[in-house]
């Protein structure tokens, strides 16, 4: 994810994460600055808000997470059911060989001939979240967004893979262009705006209540109003000074007359693997299969945007042209680049005269790496698209393992 400039608001060390903690308000917001003014503006927004305010925040409850159901034997797979996060899953999961079998499209069931006893679930995002907690399913590809809205700090979900590189959007701060937001370009600017008070607290609308909630934006001279899908309509009614809503491109924000500010990303998203706890200690095949899942994804994932690039080069032996390919930054590859002789016959004989070189090289590099192979007596070069690296063991899993106890 990437790294905000200046102030922002930084809430997801304390949201659902691959080490999710149990279940409870939210620890104190930080907000990552270093300025003297932005420290001021922290102290206004972390200021505690006096109760019974409080009490007209969103309730927000852990999910609770039911019995392992015993008469179950199926390992079960929640995949969102429609839009543009349905089509991503369904092509991530065929880019890895882990193609989804619908034989009727009409079904909200499916499987994965390449995995025995695993059974496809298509299902809202939301209820994907909601259904591993209550135990129905077991593992789930859904976005982080959603379950750091709908998990509310469940602690029997964990994360198996947390960056599956699509869905990518971040939970952000918005208000008008114009008005009396005309110059408020960051959060610093937003907090001392002198119009905010108890008496006229700042008026915040979003759909994720459970994110906005607790300690995290109820603070002094800031109210949080929940309300689900109509929040744009909140702000041209006058009824919220400001908004909380998930930004991709920003288009709708900028559709509807509405800017990010900087400093104002609270939760950073994209699709993740996520499965229970429970099914992952207690249902004989869950630990399995997330690992294959796991394995296939990291596989893939890790080959995205490399290239292998092959090429002659003259030289006395192999360590002569290790050295003139190590002096190029670009060729270095995984671990260092792979040199065999390439054999030929001369007078009769066989010999070497050219060395064959194969390095993994990032797509955005390729033509960078082909004219440093040149600069060094490199020819005869060929490039080839990567599918798979496969690592000895990927860290995720041992992650994994450690958070279960094994």
């Amino acid at each position: 994810m990437s790294a905000m400039m200046g102030a922002r608001l930084d809430l997801a060390p304390f949201l659902l994460s691959p080490s999710p903690s149990p279940s409870r308000p939210s620890p104190a917001l930080r907000l990552r600055t270093s300025s003297p003014a932005a420290a001021a503006a922290r102290t206004r927004l972390l200021a505690p808000r006096a109760a019974a305010a409080a009490a007209t925040a969103v309730s927000a409850k852990p999910a609770a997470a039911g019995p392992l159901s015993a008469d179950r034997s199926v390992v079960r797979l929640g995949l969102p059911s429609k839009g543009r996060m349905a089509e991503l899953t369904l092509s991530l999961l065929k880019s890895c060989q882990l193609s989804v079998r619908q034989l009727n499209p009409r079904q909200y069931t499916a499987d994965i001939p390449q995995v025995p006893n695993l059974e496809v679930w298509f299902q809202r995002p939301t209820d994907i979240v909601r259904k591993l907690c209550s135990g129905d399913l077991d593992l789930g590809i859904v976005g982080y967004d959603i379950i750091s809205e709908y998990a509310q700090g469940n602690d029997d979900l964990v994360i198996i893979h947390d960056a599956l590189d699509f869905g990518h959007c971040r939970l952000s701060l918005a208000v008008p262009k114009e008005g009396i937001f005309d110059s408020v370009n960051t959060l610093e600017d937003l907090l001392n705006m002198p119009q905010w008070s108890e008496e006229r607290p700042m008026r915040v609308v979003t759909g994720f209540g459970y994110v906005c909630s607790w300690d995290t934006m109820y603070r002094q001279s800031i109210r949080v109003i929940y309300a689900i899908l109509i929040h744009f309509f909140c702000m041209k009614m006058g009824m919220a000074d400001a908004i909380v809503d998930l930004v991709s491109s920003g288009t709708t924000l900028r559709e509807n007359n509405l800017k990010e500010i900087e400093g104002g990303v609270i939760l950073e998203s994209q699709a993740t693997l996520v499965a229970s706890k429970k099914s992952l200690n207690r249902r004989e095949g869950v630990l399995e299969i997330s690992h294959e899942m796991l394995e296939r994804l990291e596989a893939h994932l890790t080959a995205s945007g490399k290239i292998m690039v092959t090429a002659n080069m003259r030289g006395n032996s192999a360590e002569e042209v290790a050295e003139r390919v190590l002096s190029q930054t670009s060729l270095c590859g995984l671990q260092g680049p792979t040199i065999s002789p390439v054999y030929c016959t001369q007078d009769g004989n066989v010999a070497v005269d050219y060395y064959a070189i194969n390095v993994v090289v990032p797509q955005k590099s390729l033509y960078k790496s082909i004219q440093q192979l040149r600069s060094i007596g490199g020819s005869g070069v060929l490039v080839s698209k990567l599918t798979y690296i496969f690592d000895e063991e990927t860290p995720r899993w041992r992650k994994l393992l450690s958070e279960l106890g094994m």
